[in-house]
């Protein structure tokens, strides 16, 4: 499957996920707020544990680590598996910018992965 389209898929997911979030816990956030919401509020609900951290240079870009990504651990690790890991990172890459979508923050989501189950992903905020 092209990760164009898992991507897309993930997406759509996020933007359900955030116009089901519950509204009095978003009212009047700020920008860092959100970003802290999804690594704990919306990881939890996904994956079942928190995100791991949280960086920001305060200029509109975020990194987001988890050293053990639910979607990553059972991977055996090896230069081989890390090749494989973006077909599982596509979707929720999708599923962080459709959420932050959602809640009036225009994203560009991108992810990696050095050594497995750990990935990060960084969130670059689009100000117009």
């Amino acid at each position: 499957m092209n990760l164009l389209v898992l991507e897309s898929m993930g997406f759509r997911v996020g933007q359900a996920l955030g116009e089901r979030l519950p509204r009095e816990t978003l009212a009047l956030r700020e920008e860092l707020d959100v970003l802290k919401f999804l690594c704990k509020d919306l990881w939890v609900a996904v994956f079942q544990k928190q995100m791991d951290s949280l960086r920001t240079n305060h200029q509109g870009t975020y990194v987001l680590q988890d050293s053990s990504f639910p979607l990553l651990v059972r991977m055996a690790s090896g230069l081989q598996y890390v090749e494989e890991a973006p077909k599982f990172l596509a979707f929720t890459c999708g599923l962080l910018r459709g959420t932050l979508s959602t809640l009036g923050i225009k994203s560009l989501v991108t992810a990696s992965v050095a050594a497995l189950p750990a990935c990060r992903f960084q969130v670059v905020v689009q100000r117009s």
